[in-house]
């Protein structure tokens, strides 16, 4: 399960800890973008977790369906099919534009295969049904835990956009100021 701890140095503990959104009318416009993209990056890499979990429970769920049907055709050969039907059927959750990459693939791709420790998924169909319905489970709960985190990071993302916004409604920031240090960063 993902935790997160207060004062730890892991970007999820910095961005959903208690001192993130501190007085934000006081830091500099500079520094609530850095905060801003830090948490877009954090909202990314759970993101990817998310849907990492997702393929698994799908795969766990038509491997159940296989079963309970009496169907002969391996798991394997219905891949493509199984997972392009999440991709396919109707948006859930509070989905956003991903402008980001994960930034740590391969620690979330490692994450998902220890939650059902010694358990192979790779071989589903040679699982009882007992070790499938506990991989559902374990997954099913993990993505839930994900799930709740990346919306305090959204959140998170809101408070700071909000706090961005009304600097430039206000006339605190500017347009111009923005293209002249973006322009900066290029050179």
């Amino acid at each position: 399960m993902i935790e997160v701890r207060p004062g730890g140095r892991r970007r999820i503990d910095r961005v959903l800890g208690p001192g993130y959104l501190s007085g934000l009318g006081e830091l500099p416009l500079n520094v609530l973008r850095e905060r801003r993209d830090e948490a877009a990056q954090e909202e990314t890499d759970l993101s990817y977790l998310r849907r990492l979990l997702h393929a698994r429970i799908d795969i766990v769920r038509a491997e159940q369906a296989r079963r309970s049907s009496g169907g002969e055709a391996s798991i394997v050969d219905q891949l493509a099919t199984i997972l392009a039907d999440n991709a396919l059927g109707p948006a859930a959750g509070s989905g956003r534009h991903q402008q980001l990459e994960p930034s740590r693939a391969g620690e979330h791709r490692r994450h998902a295969e220890a939650l059902i420790g010694d358990t192979d998924l790779t071989d589903v169909g040679s699982l009882s049904d007992e070790k499938l319905a506990s991989a559902l489970d374990t997954y099913a709960r993990e993505e839930l835990s994900v799930s709740s985190f990346r919306r305090e990071v959204q959140g998170v993302m809101d408070t700071l956009n909000a706090e961005i916004a009304k600097r430039y409604q206000q006339g605190s920031a500017t347009v111009d100021e923005l293209l002249e240090n973006e322009g900066g960063r290029g050179e």
